[in-house]
């Protein structure tokens, strides 16, 4: 049946609870039926003809009103569909297709005794080809001005329990988002946060995340009883979910559907769930890579408090910056240079001092140099959680970076979860999650007032990315996973499948500043614990697989000299694409991803493997057809392993087209980076 047809007849079958309503993906594979003949409204998804989420209650439940579920009914539906195309200012593609069908479920009490059910709210679907999105959407009515919800009843009922793998990190645990993620059974997956990936038995994968998450708190999922995985918002200091007022809409709750791991990758469907850019021209933010006064610290051979190992100095900046000039990069971040690092920094949030440097940092002349070299000063912020703090600064802060040039400002928000500062409106400290309602604003309204001065942010210790980018493309990428910096101090450090599992989970929430590039592989030495678990060629496979629109090259510069050779592939690859494209890859074990430089005839290729040795043979089919291409490979040589070799590399080049295969062998804790360079010919 057209998928036209089954819309127009939902928007006619008979309503009040006497048929179940269905839309379908434009393709047909993906069906969403909306029923509320189970005493309170449901959903289910299936896939190509099979169950993919059983029925799942619907609702809202509010701390002074009538809950939103038992005894409602459905009382009116409409069908809507959408076949548009909209530009990214930057980002993995650069034209994104929005095609998806949607239907608009009203619910209203029926006034049954014992329900109390006499309000009204819809709930909206969207269904793509690559799953599905819905939210709550609440009008103004009676009763209901100034609302707090307590709980959202939204489920996610799995039917395949015993035959599904998930990939998962705690939720509202104290590191917040950085944790080692864990592979385990779907019953195993007791609290987590989204994106949550799985596998079922039949090797189709789902994601389960939210998008567009503003004045809301974040969703995690609970898992009720073995398959039910139920909302669980992240509540304010006093166990309130929401506080807000009607008409209001939720966040989209989301289900990525795909028939295997690496069609995961190549979904929008986070993006096309949010609105559109709301800043207007934003030619201001600039994609590219940088250099840092960073990973000195990490190596505690430098220092972020003030002292004769200080990092953030006049002269050490400069140094940076030459190297940066050198090789064409186009900041330079710098750590540690304001007011507030000495003593126990992460404790003392309230002593950061935004627009007053060190007396060894000088800020006029450091822009000055920046102007002169071509290399802009990256600023940073640290609050440690102190976050009505930082608030009551950062007009002046902002108008600090601006009035010396600075267009790009990394914010760090260190503390421990649920340990973010915030004074209230009678003066009394409370202590929030960094992923509660309060926060989804804190954090988005630094983005917006870095962008009435042109300037970008990158976050760490940030809210879960949920595609704001693209309403506000100055919000440019983030943390929110373990980084490269646990690789130099954390217990364990980040082990070679990490890398081959992020792709598969954190970054299908979007871009993440990993900061890879690490040269010297042991830098703690050949025996210590810490150090990082790659081939010198999957160091270089992460500028193309984990995307971020601007990449640090991590290390000291003395060690990008020392190896000059394979630095050169950190100062060609790109940090913005036309198009992008996983071609290769399974959850925790490999990937193969392919791009195309925005504007330009180059690809570029990063594939990376876990603790195990493998061979892939990659069809080179992305490639524009008579065209020939010469293919630098920087790949890990026959010796290579992460532990015992980590620096056997081999570059090469090779003549190629579309209708070549590439063999590459990945050596444990290995990868390969490839530049395929278009020719005149």
């Amino acid at each position: 049946m057209h998928t036209r047809t089954v819309l127009l007849l939902a928007l006619i079958a008979p309503l009040a609870g006497a048929a179940d309503l269905s839309v379908q993906s434009p393709d047909g594979a993906v069906v969403v039926t909306v029923s509320d003949n189970r005493a309170h409204p449901s959903y289910k998804v299936s896939y190509r003809g099979k169950e993919v989420i059983a029925n799942s209650r619907l609702g809202l439940v509010f701390k002074d009103q009538a809950a939103f579920g038992d005894g409602y009914r459905i009382v009116a539906s409409a069908p809507a569909s959408a076949d548009t195309q909209w530009t990214q200012p930057w980002g993995e593609r650069k034209l994104v297709r929005d095609k998806h069908n949607e239907l608009r479920v009203d619910f209203g009490g029926s006034g049954n005794a014992g329900t109390n059910a006499t309000g009204r709210f819809t709930v909206r679907f969207r269904v793509f080809d690559d799953g599905i999105g819905f939210r709550y959407e609440v009008p103004k009515q009676p009763g209901m001005d100034q609302v707090e919800i307590v709980d959202e009843s939204s489920e996610f009922v799995l039917p395949e329990v015993d035959a599904t793998r998930a990939w998962w990190i705690p939720a509202r645990a104290w590191r917040s988002l950085e944790y080692l993620y864990r592979n385990t059974s779907l019953r195993e997956a007791v609290h987590v946060e989204t994106p949550f990936t799985m596998r079922l038995a039949s090797g189709v994968h789902l994601s389960i995340h939210e998008a567009a998450l503003t004045d809301y708190a974040s969703m995690t999922l609970a898992q009720q009883r073995d398959g039910v995985f139920k909302a669980d918002l992240t509540p304010w200091y006093d166990g309130i979910k929401v506080k807000t007022r009607t008409d209001f809409k939720s966040p989209w709750r989301t289900v990525q559907i795909a028939p295997d791991a690496p069609s995961l990758l190549n979904s929008d469907l986070i993006l096309n769930l949010n609105e559109p850019n709301k800043l207007g021209d934003v030619s201001w933010v600039k994609p590219g890579k940088y250099v840092g006064i960073w990973w000195a610290m990490h190596l505690w051979q430098k220092t972020w408090s003030s002292g004769d190992k200080h990092g953030a100095t006049t002269a050490e900046t400069k140094r940076y910056m030459d190297f940066a000039a050198k090789y064409g990069f186009s900041g330079v971040l710098v750590e540690g240079w304001n007011v507030g690092w000495d003593g126990e920094w992460p404790d003392n949030g309230d002593l950061f001092k935004f627009t007053q440097p060190y007396p060894d940092f000088d800020m006029k002349a450091i822009a000055a140099y920046g102007k002169k070299t071509g290399v802009q000063l990256i600023g940073h912020h640290e609050t440690s959680g102190a976050v009505s703090h930082y608030a009551s600064q950062m007009d002046a802060a902002y108008d600090y970076y601006r009035d010396n040039g600075v267009t790009q400002v990394k914010t760090g928000y260190v503390a421990d979860n649920a340990k973010i500062k915030r004074i209230d409106e009678q003066g009394r400290v409370r202590y929030e999650w960094h992923d509660g309602q309060y926060m989804a604003g804190e954090y988005l309204r630094s983005v917006e007032q870095a962008a009435k001065r042109h300037i970008s942010i990158d976050t760490h210790e940030p809210i879960k990315d949920t595609g704001l980018r693209r309403t506000y493309p100055n919000w440019i990428t983030r943390e929110g996973a373990r980084g490269q910096e646990y690789n130099a101090w954390g217990f364990p450090p980040n082990p070679p499948e990490h890398t081959a599992i992020l792709p598969f989970t954190r970054m299908l929430s979007g871009p993440f500043d990993y900061t890879p590039g690490i040269f010297n592989l042991k830098p703690n030495g050949e025996k210590s614990e810490n150090r990082v678990r790659s081939t010198l060629a999957k160091e270089l496979s992460l500028y193309v697989v984990l995307y971020s629109p601007i990449h640090m090259a991590a290390d000291l510069p003395e060690n990008y000299e020392a190896r000059r050779d394979a630095f050169q592939f950190i100062i060609d690859v790109p940090t913005d694409w036309e198009q992008s494209r996983a071609i290769a890859g399974e959850v925790g074990q490999y990937v193969a991803m392919a791009r195309q430089q925005r504007g330009g005839n180059d690809w570029f290729l990063g594939a990376l493997s876990n603790e195990t040795a493998r061979t892939l043979n990659l069809k080179l089919d992305f490639l524009a057809p008579s065209k020939r291409y010469q293919a630098q490979i920087y790949r890990d040589g026959a010796k290579a392993h992460w532990d015992s070799n980590p620096y056997d590399i081999v570059i090469e080049t090779r003549e190629v087209g579309r209708e070549d295969m590439l063999a590459l062998w990945l050596a444990p804790g290995g990868g390969a980076a490839v530049r395929f360079k278009a020719l005149d010919k």
